[in-house]
């Protein structure tokens, strides 16, 4: 059985890489961290147009029609670009909150408590409660940010926190939604995130240690980081494997390994990078750090190591 990715795959990829490189690039990232911008609006126009968050639509509804599998490859390339906004619950809410697929944000609340990323750009609000899918937008969504929401501090700069305090069962349940499935998905997207983000800093140690010169070598020249990129590598193409397998058989302790795995890649890998770039690595003008922030705090959204360990055993048992 060929597991390679197909022609229209790796176009799919390429084209949204150019997109983000374009539209997210470096230049227009540090731009939004220095305004505090979580959410630019322009950007998610662009990419409700090129179909990022319609992608799984059928034609029929203004979609492309494709699957999860090619969902996993966009989220990857959003990883990597450090692209800040509620992208895994706005992808998922396609076709069932309207204006979703063009780029409205929604985001996602799964439990009471959870802090709840992105609050105050949403235009629409999901709850998983009671086995249901609920949604809440306009007047009753802005009274709930109102007052029942408090700000949370948070690790990455570029994605705000807030911890709702009163039930947010106050929507209209989605007909025929399956919450489940919902979470299922939402954790598989966020593992694909990590994943990029793993593959990206890989990548700026590899490049590092090749430009950087001690003793009148490069230091990617010296075993000890050497060492240090394989296991990036390692890890990187392990996660690869686990998460592109999850969204091909949709299991749901599958899932939970890739989320598991792909954490791991992207924290241990962000860490080992800073560790390549030495001090420099630790200064607000590389963009090491970032990446360390932002996977530390997504490897505590949608799924939790400890939840995905209990999942795991569950299955073993």
């Amino acid at each position: 059985m060929d597991f390679q990715l197909s022609d229209d795959q790796r176009a799919l990829r390429a084209g949204i890489r150019e997109l983000l490189a374009g539209r997210f690039g470096r230049d227009r990232m540090r731009a939004a961290l220095d305004a505090g911008t979580d959410v630019d609006r322009s950007v998610w126009g662009e990419l409700g147009a090129a179909g990022f968050f319609a992608l799984r639509l059928p034609e029929s509804e203004g979609g492309v029609g494709l699957g999860l599998p090619e969902s996993v490859l966009l989220f990857e390339e959003a990883g990597r670009a450090l692209l800040p906004g509620p992208l895994a619950a706005s992808h998922l809410a396609a076709g069932a909150v309207k204006g979703a697929a063009e780029g409205r944000t929604v985001v996602a609340v799964l439990e009471e408590g959870r802090p709840v990323a992105h609050l105050g750009a949403a235009d629409a609000l999901i709850a998983l409660v009671a086995g249901e899918v609920r949604v809440l937008e306009g007047a009753a969504l802005r009274a709930l940010v109102r007052g029942a929401a408090r700000p949370v501090r948070s690790l990455d700069p570029l994605t705000p926190l807030h911890r709702v305090t009163a039930p947010a069962a106050l929507g209209d349940p989605l007909p025929g939604a399956d919450a489940a499935r919902f979470r299922r998905e939402g954790v598989l997207l966020a593992a694909a995130e990590q994943l990029g983000s793993a593959a990206r800093t890989t990548e700026m140690a590899v490049q590092h240690a090749r430009g950087r010169e001690q003793f009148g070598s490069p230091i990617g020249a010296f075993q000890a980081v050497k060492h240090l990129c394989a296991q990036m590598l390692v890890r990187a193409e392990l996660a690869r494997g686990a998460v592109y397998a999850a969204a091909v058989t949709a299991d749901p302790v599958e899932t939970a390994g890739a989320k598991l795995l792909a954490d791991e890649a992207a924290v241990r890998n962000a860490r080992d990078c800073l560790q390549v770039h030495g001090g420099m690595g630790f200064t607000w003008e590389a963009d090491v750090h970032l990446h360390l922030k932002r996977a530390w705090l997504r490897a505590g959204q949608w799924l939790t190591a400890a939840e995905a360990e209990e999942t795991l055993a569950a299955d073993l048992c």
